[in-house]
């Protein structure tokens, strides 16, 4: 997928919110996290979004077997509303939405990351 089309499908997905098709969504994900990995390069925390895709990134020690030590894990509709600041990350944590662990699980500095 190249950069248009991702920016195409998060664009439906603004629209279209929760009853975008699997495709917008995963498309959108995908994105997000791409762009994620772009403006927060490293290896110390995986961002999963299942079933879409998992991605390391900010600067730190880095992981290379087994479980990461810094994780963040979300559904696709929160992950979304992180990514274009529908929703906070403290709002996220709070629902119960995020499953965290690692001390470099908190990537509230890094959000939203469109529409700033």
């Amino acid at each position: 997928m190249d950069a248009d089309a991702g920016a195409q499908a998060l664009q439906r997905w603004q629209v279209e919110g929760a009853t975008a098709d699997r495709q917008t969504v995963a498309d959108a994900v995908r994105y997000t996290l791409r762009l994620l990995t772009a403006q927060t390069p490293g290896r110390s925390v995986e961002v999963r979004v299942p079933p879409y895709a998992a991605v390391q990134c900010v600067e730190g020690p880095r992981h290379t077997r087994g479980t990461p030590a810094n994780t963040v894990e979300t559904d696709p509709q929160t992950w979304l509303r992180l990514a274009t600041g529908r929703q906070s990350w403290g709002e996220a944590v709070v629902a119960g939405a995020l499953r965290l662990s690692g001390e470099r699980a908190d990537l509230s500095a890094y959000l939203p990351l469109v529409g700033r």
